[in-house]
């Protein structure tokens, strides 16, 4: 692929990522599907692209009014201390056991949507 079409991908899934629709996902299959890249290494070059497009995702939801900032706060304060200490847990918790955790997860997020009320 051109450098030239590989930066027309990465413009496109910007702005898809900044209006939420999940252009790190589209970038993921850009780079292993049609680039040919490994999933260990998109995976690393996704987490670098969300670092350079959630700032300015985030000042045009600010700026738009879209952002509690109260709410913000909030989850500010729980989630860095919880994020650290996953952080620290899963370099000695077995892998397999985290993809399996997760799995159920999941599946628990998705039996509770199915049977969800609508408002």
């Amino acid at each position: 692929m051109s450098a030239l079409f590989s930066a027309a991908v990465g413009l496109v899934t910007g702005i898809l990522s900044g209006c939420g629709v999940g252009g790190g996902s589209l970038l993921m299959l850009y780079l292993t599907m049609i680039a040919g890249m490994g999933q260990y290494q998109a995976a690393g070059i996704n987490l670098l692209y969300f670092l350079a497009c959630a700032p300015a995702a985030l000042w045009a939801h600010i700026k738009n009014g879209l952002v509690e900032k109260r709410a913000a706060l909030w989850c500010i304060a729980a989630g860095v201390p919880t994020a650290a200490a996953a952080c620290w847990l899963a370099a000695y918790v077995d892998t397999d056991w985290l993809r399996r955790m997760f799995g159920v997860f999941l599946l628990c997020i998705g039996i509770k949507e199915c049977f969800a009320k609508r408002k």
